[in-house]
């Protein structure tokens, strides 16, 4: 959302804007929207290659999540060709020329975000679902 830096939470939907609370301070303001953009995180995807033109956003953030044990998130302030090889081992088929490093640093700030304050209740693998 333009104006209000981070990930926020939608309290209410007006018809003339919204009501968002700070994840951290549980503050509740007003964004006019006239004056803000909001991009729901369930809109957000990323581009790869083959057949399918992008994956979801949740589904960038499963495989993250998938792979903490034995991949740790890097900073997003790290180096490039850090942040580059890390997304390549989380998302094999991003397309390289579309998805941009500060995309990446997007993802990695945004999933750091969510997943320090436990909003990342993700799905468990299956196979330890059967066991």
């Amino acid at each position: 959302m333009t104006g209000f830096p981070g990930v926020q939470k939608m309290s209410a939907n007006r018809n003339n804007g919204m009501l968002i609370e700070d994840l951290d301070t549980g503050k509740v303001r007003f964004a006019p929207i006239r004056k803000h953009q909001f991009s729901p995180m369930e809109s957000i995807s990323v581009f790869v290659e083959g057949d399918d033109d992008s994956v979801e956003i949740r589904s960038v953030f499963q495989s993250i999540y998938d792979k903490l044990a034995e991949l740790p998130v890097p900073s997003p302030d790290a180096k490039s060709d850090e942040l580059r090889t890390y997304f390549a081992a989380v998302l094999p088929n991003h397309d390289r020329d579309r998805v941009h490093i500060s995309d990446i640093k997007k993802i990695v700030k945004w999933f750091t975000f969510l997943h320090e304050r436990g909003y990342m209740a993700m799905e468990e693998d299956v196979d330890d679902e059967e066991e």
